[in-house]
């Protein structure tokens, strides 16, 4: 995973949110799960997935997942960087892609929105 989009994800949550990354996979020590500390809901997941599971080619991507409204889903995925949501509720969640496609502060407004959301 390309540390400094990661990096700068977790700085911008632990400074707005007081949340540390939780890695629940033992396997798997580099997928984060974002969660409330009251009700331990999932506001984000970042990870490491094929491209082929987004339909694109072949190699690995880091994105996240993010909560976000049915109406600005739709309208997020006309957009570089977006797709629907990897392994979680296609209707609810969508995936960003961590390569630099999306602009960090975009990335981050999302944050937001699924941590309010998922309240």
């Amino acid at each position: 995973m390309k540390k400094s989009i990661k990096n700068d994800i977790l700085k911008y949550v632990r400074e707005n949110y007081a949340d540390e990354p939780d890695y629940p996979w033992s396997k798997d020590n580099e997928s984060a799960v974002l969660r409330h500390k009251n009700n331990l809901k999932w506001y984000a997941l970042i990870t490491t997935i094929p491209k082929l599971r987004l339909g694109q080619n072949s190699g690995d991507v880091d994105i996240i997942n993010l909560k976000c409204e049915p109406l600005m889903i739709g309208g997020l995925l006309s957009n570089d960087g977006y797709f629907p949501a990897y392994h979680m509720n296609k209707e609810h969640w969508i995936t960003v892609l961590l390569d630099g496609s999306v602009p960090h502060n975009e990335i981050y407004n999302l944050i937001d929105i699924s941590f309010e959301l998922t309240k």
